[in-house]
Parts: structure tokens; C-alpha cells; sequence
């Protein structure tokens, strides 16, 4: 029996010892280096393919200050490529990336910004990603537009912007930990997606205006993080693929889109305070 009871417990050990191992090798790459991933492919100018909101999420995490000193706001050129059962259908798009609230100097995403856009008002960093639409954008072209916390925001705002819905065609917008913004005029399909644990996304005034809207509007997912990780929730959660890797780069879970982006065509730019054009 004792002999029995050695045995039994060595291969419990080296089953915890094997599932261990198991587990440490499955782990994700930390947040900065999944979005270094995407850096290096950018400065590479490689043609990339993302099949999920998570590796989306990783680009416009490349617009905050801290990683580039280029600006909030990115475009690239690509093509969306969605499948029924049917057919197989692409489309030239570009995709425009903002990133959230950023203390960086002379650049419009800082608290006065994020406390305009959640009451729904008129900001600088609208005007300029307006602004870097029609610079960058054909007249007539097709957009993608995703962002993080504030930057998603005024991605929804831009969906909803009266010049660029006269000027192009609005597809999709995904947004990363934000809260419903504009929610009548947006053109195309919106998708917000939210961590169980993140709060921003219940900030802004839809909170009291519509708060049914504001919370059956967001796509909710648990990343694991503790009652004090709130921080982490809302800056790492978003670029983990073992959370977010069932939805695609359109934010529709289990949909079958991706994007396949040309990062010779991507350009940043600035959003000032003082806008002189």
C-alpha cells in the first residue's frame, strides 16, 4: 500500500511538474511585446494580414506618444476580405487608428478632450482626424476606423461626422474600452468592445441618456484581472488574443473578416492644439 501511495504521489508531482511547464509555455507575450511585433512590421513596411480585433487593437496602440512622437492618428491603406457561404468579398479600405487619452505636449488628447467627447461635443482631435481624412483619403474610398478609450470615442464621432459621411463611405468601427458616443448618426456597423473589468466604457453621458444602449452595446469579455487591476484591464486587455481572438477585425464575434494592411501606405499625424488648416 505504501508502495502504492509513493508511486501515486510521484506521478501527481510530475503531473503538476508537466502542467506547469504546460501552462508557462502557453502564456502570452507581454503587452509590449505584442505590440512591438506590430512596430517592427510597421517600420519594416510589410504587408500584413490581421484576422482578429486583438491584433487591430495592437496598431492603434502604436498612436500614443510614449512609441512614436508622430501623432495620435494613423492611416493605412488595405483590404477587407469577408466570406459567406457563397462568395468572397474585398474591398480597398483605409484604416484609421486613433489612440486615447495621452498627456503628450501641444496635442489634443488630454482630460479637457476626454470630458468634451463624453458629453458629445465638438473637440480638436475630431477636427483633426477630419482634417487627416481628407488629406490622406480619396474622396469616395472606403473606411475602417478603430480606437482606444478616447481615441474610440472620437471614432464614433467621426463615424458620425457629417463630412466625412458626405465624403466616404463609413464600413466599420471598432473600439477598444470605450463608452456609446453619437449612437443615432454613426454611418456603417459599430462595435464596441469592453473588458469585464474595464470601466471607461460606462463613461460618458449615455451612462443617463441611454443606459440600456450603453451597456447591451458592448461586447463583454473577461480577461482575468482582479478588482485592482483596473488599469491593466483597460491599457493590456485588448491586445491579448487569448480574449479577444474569437472576434474579428470588424469587432463581430466569430465573424470571418481580416484585414490585410499595406504598412508602406501608413502615415501618421498630429493632432495640435492649434489648428492652423
Amino acid at each position: 500500500m505504501k508502495k502504492t501511495r509513493r508511486i501515486a504521489a510521484v506521478v501527481l508531482s510530475l503531473v503538476m511538474i508537466i502542467g506547469l511547464s504546460v501552462t508557462a509555455s502557453a502564456a502570452e507575450p507581454d503587452n509590449e511585446t505584442l505590440i512591438n511585433a506590430v512596430q517592427a512590421q510597421l517600420n519594416a513596411k510589410q504587408t500584413v494580414t490581421f484576422t482578429n480585433a486583438a491584433e487591430l487593437s495592437r496598431l492603434v496602440q502604436i498612436g500614443y506618444s510614449y512609441r512614436q512622437p508622430n501623432g495620435p492618428i494613423s492611416i493605412t491603406k488595405g483590404t477587407l476580405t469577408t466570406k459567406s457561404w457563397f462568395t468572397t468579398t474585398r474591398k480597398t479600405v483605409y484604416v484609421v487608428c486613433l489612440s486615447g487619452t495621452d498627456l503628450a505636449f501641444n496635442q489634443t488628447t488630454g482630460i479637457a478632450t476626454d470630458l468634451l467627447v463624453g458629453f458629445e461635443q465638438n473637440n480638436l482631435y475630431l477636427r483633426n482626424v477630419r482634417n487627416a481624412i481628407l488629406d490622406a483619403v480619396p474622396k469616395g474610398a472606403n473606411l475602417v476606423i478603430a480606437g482606444h478609450s478616447l481615441g474610440g470615442m472620437v471614432a464614433q464621432q467621426t463615424a458620425a461626422d457629417s463630412t466625412i459621411k458626405s465624403k466616404y463611405n463609413v464600413l466599420n468601427t471598432v473600439t477598444f474600452g470605450s463608452p456609446l458616443i453619437s449612437g443615432l448618426t454613426r454611418e456603417g456597423t459599430v462595435k464596441r468592445l469592453g473588458d469585464t473589468r474595464d470601466v471607461v466604457p460606462a463613461l460618458s453621458v449615455s451612462t443617463f441618456l441611454a443606459p440600456i444602449w450603453q451597456i447591451a452595446g458592448l461586447n463583454r469579455e473577461n480577461g482575468g484581472y482582479g478588482a485592482t487591476q483596473i488599469v491593466e484591464a483597460h491599457c493590456e486587455s485588448y491586445q491579448r488574443a487569448a480574449v479577444w481572438g474569437a472576434y474579428d477585425v470588424t469587432g463581430a464575434k466569430n465573424g470571418n473578416a481580416k484585414l490585410t494592411l499595406d504598412f508602406a501606405t501608413t502615415v501618421f499625424y498630429a493632432s495640435p492644439v492649434i489648428v492652423t488648416y
